[in-house]
């Protein structure tokens, strides 16, 4: 049927039917851990997600990141620097440490941002594992007060 559109639950309703059809046969076919064996399989295919490779040191190397924040600028002072300082907290709880924090002041955004043509920007500077700016990211996009937000990974 060339002419048909389909949507596409019902592409994933296919493909959710073919998995529980596979992991059925695997079953019947006396293989209780059918669908572990396979996603070992899986992962065997692909050696960096097998785990992280550490200097010999014991210890994983920390990188640098720089955590840029456009802040509310209708909000006071204090309300500012509480969403630095929570941003700072992140990085922590996450293992990073923050080595500088730089603040820009009240710019003039270049486009208006939820009926806002003023920001307050901040850079933060911090050293961390890999997996802490994702974790970061995923926390201060549910900020209310920041209107944007973007993690770099420095030059070494």
């Amino acid at each position: 049927m060339y002419g048909v559109r389909t949507s596409g639950h019902a592409f994933q309703k296919a493909g959710r039917k073919k998995y529980q059809r596979f992991t059925k046969k695997s079953l019947k076919n006396g293989n209780p851990y059918g669908k572990i064996e396979n996603r070992d399989i899986l992962l065997s295919l692909f050696p960096a997600h097998q785990g992280t490779k550490r200097p010999k040191g014991g210890t994983t190397s920390m990188n640098k990141y720089e955590l840029a924040l456009v802040v509310n600028a209708k909000i006071d002072d204090e309300a500012r620097a509480a969403v630095v300082e929570k941003a700072k907290d992140y990085i922590a709880r996450y293992n990073g440490t923050v080595t500088e924090v730089e603040e820009w002041g009240k710019k003039r955004l270049a486009y208006e941002i939820q009926k806002m043509r003023e920001g307050y920007y901040y850079f933060i500077q911090f050293e961390s594992d890999a997996a802490c700016p994702a974790e970061v990211e995923g926390r201060i996009r549910i900020m209310d007060n920041v209107l944007r937000y973007l993690v770099v990974k420095k030059e070494a």
